[in-house]
């Protein structure tokens, strides 16, 4: 993939599920990757998965939803890596439940992670990306964002913001080579997957509703995404902005 040999990469929630598997593509192509992840252990054993192969990666600890945390976190990585010009924002958060029986702690506790988290890693890396003459940002959201997913209504909303922030960036900082661009997943074996199912009454049954919805009849894997995101952030898509793509075995075909 062109322009990716050398890049300095931030991805969060790095520490596993999708977030390693594009840690791992990055480097693959000769990118210095940022892991970012609460759990340190994680984002190191993503390091350590990707040393293995002779690549070239740094663990962070940091909470998204912690400003200065993220200020300091990047300032690091700066001056560890280089000046970060990718950035994928990666990290999310989940809980199945039907809206009307949610609290306030909890919607709270959602867009934390979901809407606020991405605010503030776009608060701090992108006047980095404008000053070193431009930049590539990758927003995962969902595809819940895009048509509705019963017992998600707070992670949606978020997601659909998240999209809504992506659309309106990418206007204001296209004149700036800065491109912003979304993936959104379908229901992918992570994790995230697995603690949103464990939140159902039955969790077995979830998973294979979700199974059933797809016409590939499958759910995603993480290494399902990280083709498209490296190519997002590659010089292949300089011209490619504003845009949201599903990658979700055809679950949603929006136009």
């Amino acid at each position: 993939m062109k322009g990716l040999n050398g890049r300095t990469v931030i991805v969060t929630g790095g520490g596993g599920g999708i977030g390693r598997a594009v840690c791992q593509r990055f480097a693959e192509h000769g990118a210095k990757v940022a892991v970012l992840d609460r759990d340190e252990q994680a984002a190191q054993a993503t390091v350590d998965a990707i040393s293995a192969t002779d690549g070239q990666a740094k663990a962070y600890a940091a909470d998204i939803t912690d400003y200065d945390a993220i200020v300091s976190t990047v300032a690091s990585i700066e001056q560890d890596l280089g000046t970060p010009t990718v950035l994928v924002n990666n990290a999310g958060y989940d809980r199945f439940m039907p809206f009307l029986k949610t609290e306030p702690a909890m919607w709270e506790s959602l867009i934390a992670v979901n809407l606020t988290g991405a605010l503030n890693m776009h608060h701090v890396v992108l006047p980095k990306m404008v000053e070193a003459g431009g930049g590539r940002v990758i927003n995962i959201a969902s595809d819940a964002a895009r048509v509705g997913s019963s017992g998600e209504a707070v992670y949606a909303a978020c997601k659909a913001g998240l999209i809504g922030l992506s659309k309106t960036l990418a206007r204001e900082l296209a004149s700036k080579n800065v491109t912003l661009n979304v993936v959104c997943p379908g229901p992918t074996d992570t994790a995230l997957l697995k603690g949103v199912a464990d939140t159902a009454r039955d969790p077995e049954k979830l998973l294979e509703a979700f199974r059933n919805a797809v016409p590939m009849r499958r759910i995603g894997q993480p290494e399902d995404y990280p083709g498209i995101i490296t190519l997002l952030a590659s010089d292949e898509a300089s011209f490619i902005t504003g845009q949201v793509v599903s990658v979700s075995g055809g679950l949603t075909m929006a136009g």
